[in-house]
């Protein structure tokens, strides 16, 4: 019998150790990354970073998503436009691209583990749809990331498409032959994946058939600080000059 899983989101203690061990191994599979390298990467982050973890009965994180909320920290989709190999004006790409960056999480990485015995399919629909709800119970209007292109094809594939940012291009990066800043608008989104693949929509945006345990939707809530929000109000995008 396969066993049994659930999402939890802005997960503490061993469940939020288990889901950087996770993440540690994800990259180190696919992209040799260290985790050093990636403590590195995301250490300026660490303070704006929320994790999705998608677990077993025996509390080991078979499935993870960091978002990167837009305090402290920034948005390190944004900041890496900004350098090689792209060296864009992040801000006019983002305004161009119709995105406000005070409603705006970075999906900064999101995987399934790869040493996980059963269907890998399931479980990535699995962080698809925990990925989906954290956003839209937070009402986040626009999700970024810099993605490798094989994670581009399988959110295709369910009907999830994300647009490259204007003035950037495919390109090696953090050891991916080929990745890509995109962004995709939320709402319009999941109406374009609903009219053209329901089957999808109803699989991996409303979860339905997916066999794992959901808490309330008010689990996926995330309380934000309102020094952080006055703060951010007063420079939406200080980080990117």
């Amino acid at each position: 019998m396969a066993p049994s899983l659930r999402l939890v989101f802005d997960p503490t203690g061993d469940l939020l150790e288990s889901s950087r061990q996770c993440e540690a191994d994800i990259f180190l599979q696919w992209y040799g990354n260290t985790r050093q390298q990636l403590a590195d990467e995301y250490g300026p982050y660490e303070q704006n970073s929320v994790f999705v973890a998608l677990a077993d009965d025996h509390d080991d994180v078979v499935g993870t998503v960091r978002f990167l909320v837009p305090e402290g920290g920034g948005l390190k989709t944004l900041d890496d436009m900004a350098l090689a190999p792209w060296g864009v004006d992040a801000r006019r790409s983002a305004a161009a691209a119709g995105v406000d960056l005070t409603n705006t999480w970075d999906c900064a990485t999101m995987g399934v583990h790869p040493g996980v015995t059963g269907s890998q399919v399931r479980l990535g629909l699995a962080i698809y749809h925990g990925l989906l709800l954290a956003l839209r119970e937070n009402q986040i209007r626009t999700v970024t990331a810099v993605l490798d292109e094989r994670v581009r094809r399988l959110l295709s594939s369910v009907g999830l498409v994300m647009h490259t940012f204007p003035g950037t291009r495919t390109a090696p990066y953090l050891g991916s032959e080929g990745s890509t800043p995109v962004y995709a608008h939320v709402a319009a989104a999941v109406d374009d994946q609903r009219r053209r693949l329901p089957d999808a929509h109803r699989l991996v945006t409303m979860g339905v058939g997916l066999g794992i345990t959901v808490p309330e939707p008010g689990a996926f809530r995330r309380a934000v600080r309102e020094p952080a929000r006055a703060a951010l109000a007063s420079s939406a995008v200080g980080h990117l000059g």
